[in-house]
């Protein structure tokens, strides 16, 4: 998550990447809503994200109030 200089946003959301693809997935609820990714690739997304939802929320708040965000234990 990072934050993206001059651009508000409404929606509160992370962006994943795999290989060439990117993709951007909401936090409430969590689903994807721009990009694409293989299937299999998704669902991983979403379970960590559900794994994480309270960290992603944290750093949602802190880049928006700005301070940096914490790292958060990637998908492995």
């Amino acid at each position: 998550m990072y934050s993206e200089a001059g651009m508000s946003h409404h929606v509160a959301h992370f962006h994943a990447y795999f290989g060439d693809e990117a993709a951007v997935f909401s936090i409430e609820p969590i689903e994807l809503i721009a990009g694409s990714f293989p299937q299999k690739q998704r669902r991983l997304v979403e379970a960590w994200a559900e794994l994480h939802r309270e960290e992603l929320r944290a750093d949602w708040q802190c880049l928006h109030s700005g301070r940096a965000a914490m790292p958060i234990e990637p998908l492995k």
